[in-house]
């Protein structure tokens, strides 16, 4: 029987964010296609859920309770990878906040979050990849906002179009060495980091973005760990440095 390309038996997965929402869901999905993942989050009880779910489908999983913002502590994580075949940085926060109120507090609290959280998680697992010498998948996650410029996300959008900047850049650096650097920019996607309205709020919202979306829905965790997924399989072998767009639609840039 043919092999899929989409089989990661053998392999090793890094997830960060790993304790719910598209974290989860991909770091699930990649130990369904064989991986052993290594889930990292600050939440110690959704990296348990987490684990579970993939023990209780047969996977492999270990935890590493951390913030991401801790460059030391993720370097001590990834390094105890024996091997390194995926880095999912997933992990992120949410800001919101019109630019003539934003606080340097708010950038900096977003900016060591959703990008050097990210640079430190790119660079542990470039360096994991090339001692190995046997290439690798390095997955960022941007957002929709880099392609709409969302009033209100200032800190989130620029934070996003910065991790946007070093998965090219980083792409360019290590792809002779056969690792490729892809970023995923969802739309609108059912998680706990957008359910932060409250009652009716949340609900005009999300009928707001299936209006928007040519598809007529809103997206769900796992609309992202496919893509999350294909990056890191063979599946996407001759793509690095580009941008999976999983948003319903909302936004279709050249």
């Amino acid at each position: 029987m043919a092999v899929s390309v989409y089989d990661l038996t053998g392999r090793t997965a890094f997830v960060t964010g790993a304790a719910g929402g598209i974290g989860r869901a991909s770091a699930v999905l990649l130990a369904r296609a064989g991986a052993t993942v290594h889930c990292a989050d600050r939440d110690p009880q959704g990296l348990h859920e987490t684990a579970t779910l993939i023990k209780g489908e047969g996977g492999t999983a270990h935890t590493h309770h951390l913030d991401v913002t801790d460059r030391v502590r993720l370097q001590q994580a990834v390094a105890s990878c024996e091997r390194l075949d995926v880095m999912a940085a997933v992990a992120g926060i949410m800001h919101s906040s019109p630019v003539l109120e934003t606080r340097d507090e708010d950038l900096d609290r977003v900016l060591a979050v959703n990008f050097k959280g990210v640079l430190y998680a790119c660079q542990e697992a470039a360096r994991l990849m090339l001692a190995g010498n046997s290439g690798g998948s390095i997955i960022t996650m941007a957002s929709g906002a880099v392609d709409t410029g969302g009033p209100g996300l200032l800190c989130y959008g620029a934070a996003k179009a910065a991790v946007v900047q070093l998965t090219k850049t980083l792409a360019n650096e290590v792809g002779r060495r056969g690792i490729r650097v892809n970023t995923v920019a969802p739309g609108w996607i059912r998680t706990p980091m957008t359910d932060r309205h409250e009652g009716e709020a949340q609900a005009r919202t999300e009928a707001m973005m299936t209006r928007m979306s040519p598809l007529g829905r809103v997206g769900e965790p796992e609309d992202v760990a496919q893509a999350v997924l294909y990056l890191a399989s063979d599946a996407s072998s001759f793509m690095t440095g580009q941008i999976l767009r999983p948003n319903g639609g909302v936004a279709m840039p050249w």
